[in-house]
């Protein structure tokens, strides 16, 4: 649901599911139940950034009965999700549809219990700044939740930027990545979720993923963080080749190869912030 326009590819996002997929289950641990299970309605759920719909799934595992929808702003992640929809063994359903965070809200006549997104405010410029529309399109009761990478400070980040920054590559990259101001701190998130009426829980995870394979960090970037450099150099298969061949070998260095895999730590934010009961 990215709004600066890299080109997704869900195989590639998919190569490491099951690691990507760990925060949402963590953070779907911690939703409190939904007021539609307390009026005896089928909940009503929206999944911002859905991507390839791998997890957009697991909350029909929670509520069979819920009316679920993904949003993104890909074509591929849809492409790829499309399948996923459907009618739910709980007698609820799965859809998917086009939408950008910058610019969606809910419809006021069809309020959501829940709106959650994971691992993708990231991509999108000031998305605090729509917190205020999306609590206003939760019912009374609702949840806003959310994960993001809080690892910009990351040696995996550092040295993208760095590079996409040197006189080599700054005439083809300049202001192409996102920088270390892409996600608010967790007390930012925490005194805004509060000022708009929130019981708000905020706290962060380092998670240290044990890869395998050969230069499998590059590899999971490949997916999300070097998105964008893949998408500006798409055209100039030289110069593809170039940057990632010069990324990798930093890689190796900050990321040295154990005899079990490669440790790769990765720190997420998350937020859940339940609004007033009527």
């Amino acid at each position: 649901m990215a709004t600066s326009g890299p080109v997704w590819d869900p195989r590639q996002y998919l190569r490491h599911e099951g690691h990507r997929a760990r925060p949402f289950v963590d953070l779907l641990a911690r939703v409190p139940d939904l007021p539609a299970e307390a009026a005896g309605r089928p909940p009503r759920i929206a999944d911002l950034g859905c991507g390839p719909g791998n997890v957009t799934r697991l909350l029909a595992d929670r509520w069979p009965a819920a009316h679920i929808t993904g949003f993104d702003n890909s074509p591929e992640m849809l492409a790829r999700a499309e399948p996923l929809a459907g009618p739910t063994a709980g007698g609820g359903r799965l859809d998917f549809a086009p939408a950008d965070a910058t610019t969606w809200a809910p419809s006021p006549d069809e309020p959501y219990d829940l709106i959650i997104s994971n691992a993708t405010l990231q991509w999108v410029p000031d998305h605090a700044e729509c917190f205020p529309s999306w609590i206003a399109g939760l019912v009374p009761g609702g949840t806003l939740a959310f994960q993001v990478p809080s690892n910009f400070d990351a040696p995996s980040h550092v040295l993208m930027r760095e590079m996409a920054e040197s006189a080599r590559w700054k005439d083809r990259l300049a202001g192409v990545l996102r920088h270390g101001d892409a996600v608010l701190s967790s007390s930012d998130y925490l005194e805004r979720l509060v000022a708009l009426g929130c019981e708000a829980d905020v706290w962060e995870t380092t998670y240290l993923h044990l890869l395998q394979g050969e230069d499998p960090v590059l590899d999971w970037v490949k997916g999300t963080g070097l998105r964008p450099v893949l998408t500006a150099l798409a055209d100039d298969s030289a110069a593809t080749e170039a940057f990632v061949a010069e990324y990798r070998g930093l890689l190796r260095e900050a990321y040295p190869a154990t005899p079990h895999g490669t440790v790769f730590a990765f720190r997420r934010l998350f937020a859940v912030a339940r609004t007033a009961d009527a």
